[in-house]
């Protein structure tokens, strides 16, 4: 299969009202401009400078989503134009995202990373340290919005892991959903989106089944 025929396979295996950001890291202006041309207009990258210098040989309507680790200092690169931040892991990191947008005078859609894998090499709060930020932290800032949690399962065959620790973020999204009017749930990947969207994701980030 050539790439489009890969992103509508896998597309097509995705249910209706589960979001693709199709995860375009590493990959050409060429490359994603292919995608784009089919209708698609959500992309997630992971490095700051690698988005940087996408982002003026593409469409302005791209809807960026950042899903890296995301350090303080570069938050200012990306705080004018960014659709979503999906990786919030600090109280720290939320405080410079929401200065960064009030200069822009923007609000930025933000979800908080939530620590679910069984890897030191993960980020992210703890259920216990995400409850209190959105009990008590996130009222003190004013120009960024939480709409949900993303989460990365730990990286093994071991499926029933995999599953009860989707379950585990589904379950405390399901807790907060109503009162804090959240409406992403962002879980799976190529190797385990399939499980993910099973225990509830509603958005789902893939890569390299798509560009191989």
């Amino acid at each position: 299969m050539n790439l489009t025929e890969r992103f509508f396979s896998v597309r097509d295996t995705i249910p209706q009202g589960v979001e693709l950001v199709v995860v375009s890291k590493k990959q050409t202006i060429e490359k994603i401009k292919a995608i784009y041309e089919k209708g698609h207009r959500s992309f997630g990258e992971n490095k700051v400078m690698e988005l940087m210098d996408k982002k003026p040989l593409l469409p302005d309507d791209i809807q960026w989503n950042f899903i890296g680790h995301l350090q303080t200092n570069k938050v200012k690169y990306i705080a004018p134009f960014v659709h979503l931040i999906q990786s919030v892991d600090t109280t720290k990191l939320a405080a410079e995202i929401d200065k960064q947008a009030k200069r822009c005078n923007r609000i930025i859609n933000c979800l908080l990373e939530i620590y679910i894998a069984s890897e030191e090499t993960k980020f992210g709060f703890s259920f216990e340290e995400a409850e209190d930020f959105l009990n008590d932290s996130v009222s003190g800032f004013s120009n960024i919005k939480i709409t949900g949690f993303m989460g990365m399962a730990t990286n093994t065959e071991n499926l029933e892991q995999v599953s009860r620790e989707f379950k585990s973020l589904a379950d405390f999204y399901k807790k907060h959903q109503k009162a804090h009017r959240l409406s992403h749930l962002s879980m799976g990947m190529t190797n385990d989106y399939v499980l993910a969207v099973k225990e509830g994701s509603n958005m789902v980030r893939i890569g390299s089944a798509i560009f191989q």
